[in-house]
């Protein structure tokens, strides 16, 4: 069984690692993209509710609940990237 490991040993973790001279640029639109991306999931929340309120009488509020369970999976997605990326490295 240790002759299957140490292959699997040699492989080298590069942990934290040190970001490459200049990467501060990329680290720099991740972020606004990460917060350009919760600000439309902020306003899809906001047009899902006034959607919501408008055709709560006409009995459509499963379709305006999935609408909503899209919505916030989608923020749930985004704020979490970084835990779920950092799980696969």
């Amino acid at each position: 069984m240790s002759v299957l490991a140490s292959p699997a040993l040699a492989v080298v973790d590069p942990g934290q690692g040190i970001a490459p001279p200049g990467s501060e640029g990329i680290v720099t639109m991740v972020s606004w993209v990460a917060w350009t991306v919760l600000a439309i999931c902020v306003v899809g929340v906001l047009l899902v509710g006034a959607r919501m309120a408008l055709a709560h009488r006409r009995g459509e509020g499963a379709e305006h609940a999935v609408s909503l369970a899209y919505v916030l999976g989608g923020a749930v997605l985004v704020g979490s990237a970084s835990g779920l990326i950092a799980a696969l490295v």
